[in-house]
């Protein structure tokens, strides 16, 4: 990846959708522009037109991308179609790479504990859809474990250590971990939605090392209650 590569990021995995066009990665990326907005969760009818007002803003062209990095979910099925389905269809007119991001490393990358995180995006129907990180000292946060979609009360008595959390999830069924983890939870609430430059600064991690989607085989990451195993949200210190 040369220092100069741009990558255009967007996330639609839940009600916020949000933008962005970044250069580089976390210890030395930039943020050349970005915007969020809640329209819901379809986002069908504002998506283009923002990364349009974002590019012309800044007086910059869809071929001015070296890639495209797009939030892969779990989140609203609709809202992740809509994103895939952009961002194929942008990388195809452009001849761009497409990366992909799962929207629950988009949170748990922007959280800085020394506990246990773990993200949780509301999945609706009193499910979760979590995932477990740990933070290594002076790096980002990295899974500890694969995504599952759960009960909040069972993924709360899985939980037996100090945890940080965050995701929209955690201010859904707030109530459930505070009385559950009493003092061994710490919750950020302002960390809410997978945000656009946290994509598009691990996207240019793959993008450096060339690890790029397929365009006709992508597809977003559907977690369904069918295929969640315990053993799945297990908060073991490695991968």
């Amino acid at each position: 990846m040369k220092s100069d590569d741009l990558i255009l990021s967007f996330d639609t995995a839940t009600q916020n959708c949000s933008v962005a066009v970044t250069r580089g990665g976390f210890s030395n990326g930039q943020v050349l522009g970005s915007l969020s907005f809640d329209s819901g969760v379809t986002h069908s009818r504002r998506l283009l037109s923002a990364i349009d007002w974002l590019l012309k803003s800044m007086q910059l062209a869809m071929s001015d991308m070296s890639a495209i990095a797009v939030g892969l979910g779990p989140g609203s099925f609709t809202g992740l179609r809509i994103g895939m389905a952009t961002a194929k269809g942008l990388v195809h007119g452009a001849g761009l790479s497409l990366i992909g991001v799962s929207s629950l490393d988009g949170i748990g990358a922007a959280v800085i504990s020394d506990r246990l995180i773990c993200v949780l995006i509301d999945a609706r129907k009193k499910k979760v859809y979590c995932c477990f990180y740990r933070r290594l000292t002076g790096a980002i946060a990295v899974r500890c474990s694969e995504a599952a979609v759960l009960d909040p009360h069972l993924l709360a008595r899985q939980i037996t250590e100090p945890v940080t959390m965050a995701g929209d999830g955690v201010r859904v069924y707030s109530d459930i971990f505070t009385e559950r983890l009493g003092e061994q939870v710490e919750i950020i609430p302002w960390i809410r939605y997978p945000e656009a430059t946290t994509i598009g600064f691990l996207a240019a991690v793959e993008h450096s090392e060339g690890r790029y989607l397929d365009l006709d085989r992508a597809k977003p990451q559907y977690i369904r209650s069918s295929d969640a195993q315990l053993s799945l949200v297990s908060p073991n210190k490695t991968k």
